[in-house]
């Protein structure tokens, strides 16, 4: 078991996916020579070649629809959009053919094409370089939508998004590329679509994906100072959700905290929430709280502390929940 940062993990994980089976291959804007920006595929043009690991013209929608052309041919591409905000001209491919294509032969036809995206904030940069897009893939039928919160997890959850026949939605939260974390080559841990229940607690659930989850788990350090025992669950999978984890922590704490980078209004904290009103209404001694960013689009570097939810707006959450 080796300490790596996430993006190393990613890369070893790529590595592996492409050692092991040679249809595997990476596409996207200086992910060869350079190595991407944040050096996630270093070396791989080397191992492997300029025919398996290819830097691609500045085009999103060409990258995503030359991948599905290669599925179809019986490849295994994985594409690397530069940041989240440049994803948007691939929408069109992604959500107009991509997502519908094996519905449209009828399962005939599988389309294993892996999209990674860095997303999120934290990281002080500039206008379309942080955004948090994972609602548009989460509401789209065709697409799974994962994000890990660690580098064994990153690690794992790339290599299954690589050996499945659906379209993949791969979100790195890129704040968390230079955090070390223990990999373990030799074990996967838990199927990547059940959620991971990362801190055990017992007076209020707080569920979260990607970055959120460390926030998580310093706000649930605070909590336990002050009395309050919060079990923190890592959602992995935005799409499908794990509900079944959800709801058994909920039936134990009686109290839910949702928390996302992403703006609030019609996402997936909003999708949890509702589900689980469903779900848990007679279980739980307080509404749903959701914490998130707000419904303006991403301010500039120096307000993002303002912008982005943390420690103390997660507690308050906390605190308004038990008060119920």
């Amino acid at each position: 078991m080796d300490e790596l940062p996430m993006a190393k993990a990613i890369n070893e994980g790529l590595r592996a996916a492409m050692v092991e089976n040679n249809k595997v291959m990476i596409m996207g804007e200086d992910i060869a020579q350079l190595g991407g920006v944040f050096r996630v595929t270093e070396g791989l043009q080397e191992q492997f070649g300029p025919n398996r690991v290819v830097d691609t013209p500045l085009a999103e929608s060409g990258i995503v629809g030359t991948a599905i052309g290669l599925a179809m041919r019986g490849y295994r591409p994985i594409c690397e959009i530069q940041f989240d905000g440049f994803i948007y001209p691939a929408l069109d491919q992604i959500i107009s053919q991509l997502a519908k294509l094996t519905a449209r032969h009828a399962g005939t036809q599988s389309f294993p094409v892996v999209i990674r995206i860095p997303y999120g904030g934290h990281i002080g940069a500039i206008e379309h370089h942080q955004e948090s897009p994972e609602a548009y893939f989460a509401h789209t039928p065709g697409l799974r939508v994962i994000s890990p919160a660690t580098p064994h997890d990153a690690y794992w959850m790339i290599r299954e998004a690589i050996a499945c026949d659906d379209p993949v939605i791969y979100l790195e939260p890129k704040s968390r590329y230079w955090y070390k974390g223990p990999v373990d080559d030799a074990s996967p841990g838990a199927d990547t679509y059940h959620a991971r229940v990362a801190r055990e607690g017992s007076d209020v659930t707080l569920v979260g994906h990607g970055a959120m989850v460390s926030m998580l788990h310093q706000a649930a350090e605070v909590a336990q100072g002050e009395g309050v025992s919060a079990e923190v669950i890592d959602l992995r999978s935005l799409s499908p959700i794990d509900y079944a984890t959800i709801e058994t922590s909920v039936a134990k704490t009686k109290h839910l905290v949702v928390a996302q980078e992403a703006p609030g209004n019609v996402s997936v904290g909003s999708e949890i929430a509702a589900t689980m009103t469903e779900k848990a209404f007679y279980v739980m001694e307080a509404p749903v709280l959701r914490v998130s960013a707000f419904n303006t689009p991403f301010p500039p570097a120096r307000l993002e502390s303002q912008y982005l939810p943390d420690v103390d707006r997660i507690l308050d959450a906390v605190d308004r929940s038990l008060a119920y």
